[in-house]
């Protein structure tokens, strides 16, 4: 049996679950962002439990068919940008289309209609989330992440950053540093 939880987009979102699971005494096979699959159904009580001790987290249990496809569609996004060595070499769509077995005309459309915002702005926000996060370890620079994050160039990344921020990516790291510095000398 394979249950869907909403809002599960970290690794600690996961040790979150498999406590949960081995609190309430649910085996189960494998945790993924986003899903669970489970050695065998479980009855309404527990499924009932379940979603009462991940409510307290933040999570919560998806039934609607059409809610569990968007949240496959966010941890499939979530998983390629945040977690992934490397983004895929094909385009976005073809990559989310074959991780899910669905036609991306109808995931677009059903994203865009329930969620409010197209695939692509989704996918857009979280690259630059993770430009943000590549910023702050700064390990790379970024030239270095345009290439990672599969930016055509530096400038096309800073104009992106700069339309979803308001700020330039060097802008952005300068605050960042200012604000260590400053809680360095408290």
């Amino acid at each position: 049996m394979k249950i869907i939880i909403k809002n599960m987009v970290s690794i600690r979102c996961k040790m979150l679950v498999r406590a949960e699971l081995e609190n309430l005494g649910i085996d189960y096979k494998v945790i993924e962002l986003g899903e669970v699959v489970l050695f065998e159904n479980i009855t309404k009580d527990k499924r009932d439990a379940l979603k009462i001790s991940l409510r307290k987290w933040g999570l919560e249990l998806m039934d609607d068919k059409r809610s569990i496809l968007i949240e496959k569609i966010k941890n499939v996004i979530v998983e390629m940008v945040h977690y992934a060595e490397e983004l895929p070499k094909t385009n976005y769509s073809t990559y989310i289309s074959d991780k899910l077995a669905q036609d991306y005309t109808y995931l677009a459309n059903l994203f865009s209609e329930v969620v409010g915002i197209t695939i692509e702005h989704f996918i857009i926000a979280h690259k630059i989330e993770k430009v943000k996060e590549l910023l702050v370890y700064d390990e790379m620079n970024l030239t270095e992440i345009a290439e990672k994050l599969h930016y055509s160039s530096v400038a096309h990344l800073s104009n992106q950053f700069k339309k979803v921020t308001g700020l330039t990516p060097s802008h952005f790291k300068h605050l960042k540093k200012k604000r260590r510095v400053a809680l360095d000398n408290m």
